[in-house]
């Protein structure tokens, strides 16, 4: 590792700092902590460009670049599935978020466990939801450690201890959380978010001349020096078969993750979500051409470089330190205000739909807040913790999670539109794809199909054989969710109610 850049070290911790302070800031209001519903999802006032940034913000975080450029620096364009995998998310998100955003605000919802809850009169699967929701994050958040690590590490070897100060900056992030709930990582996401930007496009403007002289010659040397990362194999491992499912079910799960679930409450309208199903795409942009840094990394960086740091050594080998200082504090905050809405999410799912639903049913609204809130030093300090002790299990543990996540579609998405959809065989269907997920990545019997597409497959399998079994207690079983979902005369009086 290079000796560290000073007045880039200087540079991002000076960023890093001021926006954690604008994150406080941003919760100075008490109304911010008054209940889950303020804390969690900011009392459902966000407009459609807040929305924009704050789900931006906690889908492109810190793993997106460094993990794309990564990945592009060893398989080439196997990379760009994140881009298929994205359109698609959004896409189908724009037939099913309005409508789940209508229930959950209707209902005061404020995670994916309580719609399932009350739509099947089951805590027990909100329950599963839940653990399944809070195991598949902590990795993830432990991937944003690992971002702001690799990026400190960089920017200050030889001037700091690095582990110090991630472990002080991702307190501050979660004091901050504590603090001020989601409108502290909304505010300080807009900041993040111009940065991503304007120094990615500086970037991909920048690097192709500096090295090669434009675009034209870096994709001439690309295809004269290393071809291969131009193709996706056709078979083995990794080949278009994995490409295709692990777009698709990566499209499936994207709005399951709890953080994403978390920005898409916070909105004010269905049409709000709409709008975001539109123009999130545009992030795209940004994704194409950091794949692109990839092959610049692959064709600049010198034989044996660590492809985790090929995005970082890339800029330290092309820019002096004020670049350099913007580029890694643009990272840090891709890696910091997604851990905070992660970690509402993660806290979210624990206090209402585990200690809630199965410890403490009677538990008052204050203490409930005050658990939500406190939960965030448990998520966050789990998430270091595990990030410290098995550093080198965090981007598989990743992937698997995108499988495990992808298992609550049908529970969520799927019973939106099928009125008699059973709890227990929407039960039995999760569990099953859950045990056929992790058995297929266990024994690594994917045959070149993404792991959670096989659990997904019999998930739904089971979903179908069984439903029938258990179909006429769903028929005649009713609740207020599902009034609200299939029953005219009830949202006909819901419209009357809102009129009056």
């Amino acid at each position: 590792m290079q000796q560290g850049n000073l007045t880039a070290l200087s540079i991002t911790i000076f960023i890093i700092l001021t926006v954690v302070l604008i994150g406080f800031l941003a919760g100075r209001d008490k109304a911010t902590r008054s209940s889950v519903e303020e804390w969690s999802v900011g009392g459902r006032r966000f407009g459609g460009l807040l929305v924009w940034f704050l789900v931006g913000a906690d889908l492109y975080t810190a793993y997106t670049f460094l993990g794309l450029t990564s990945t592009a620096y060893t398989a080439g364009s196997l990379a760009f599935f994140a881009i298929p995998y994205s359109v698609l998310a959004y896409f189908i998100s724009y037939f099913f978020l309005p409508k789940l955003w209508k229930v959950a605000n209707e209902h005061k919802l404020t995670t994916l466990a309580d719609y399932a809850r009350e739509r099947f009169d089951s805590k027990l699967l909100s329950s599963l939801i839940a653990i399944v929701g809070v195991l598949m994050l902590i990795p993830y958040i432990c991937l944003q450690l690992s971002g702001i690590q690799d990026t400190l590490q960089v920017a200050g070897t030889g001037f700091i201890n690095v582990k110090v100060v991630v472990i002080t900056s991702f307190l501050l992030v979660a004091l901050y959380t504590f603090f001020s709930g989601i409108k502290g990582p909304t505010y300080t996401a807009i900041i993040k978010d111009v940065l991503v930007w304007a120094i990615m496009l500086f970037m991909v403007v920048s690097l192709p001349i500096m090295h090669f002289g434009g675009w034209n010659p870096m994709v001439d040397k690309i295809v004269t020096e290393a071809p291969h990362l131009l193709t996706i194999p056709e078979s083995g491992p990794k080949g278009v078969t994995w490409f295709i499912t692990a777009a698709f079910v990566s499209s499936l799960a994207l709005f399951m993750w709890a953080h994403a679930a978390t920005g898409v409450f916070t909105a004010k309208s269905a049409d709000a979500i709409r709008k975001n199903a539109l123009y999130l795409p545009l992030y795209n942009i940004v994704l194409i051409l950091v794949v692109f840094l990839g092959f610049i990394a692959f064709l600049v960086l010198p034989d044996g470089t660590d492809p985790r740091f090929a995005l970082l050594a890339l800029i330290q080998t092309s820019y002096g330190g004020i670049g350099q200082g913007l580029a890694y504090s643009t990272i840090a905050l891709a890696s910091l205000i997604p851990c905070s809405i992660m970690a509402i999410g993660a806290s979210n799912l624990f206090a209402n739909n585990i200690y809630r639903d199965l410890i403490n049913p009677k538990v008052k609204g204050a203490k409930l807040t005050m658990i939500t809130r406190g939960m965030v030093f448990v998520v966050i300090g789990l998430a270091l913790l595990f990030g410290l002790v098995f550093p080198q299990a965090l981007v598989s543990l990743q992937l698997l999670g995108v499988s495990g996540m992808v298992q609550i579609f049908p529970a969520i998405v799927v019973s939106l539109f099928w009125r008699n959809q059973s709890r227990e065989a929407t039960i039995i269907g999760l569990i099953v794809g859950l045990v056929v997920t992790f058995t297929v990545y266990s024994t690594g019997t994917s045959l070149g199909i993404y792991e959670g597409f096989w659990g997904l497959m019999a998930n739904f399998a089971t979903l179908a054989v069984l439903n029938p079994i258990f179909v006429n207690k769903a028929k005649h079983s009713s609740n207020a969710v599902k009034n609200y979902l299939f029953d005219q005369s009830s949202k006909k009086e819901h419209l009357v109610r809102k009129g009056a």
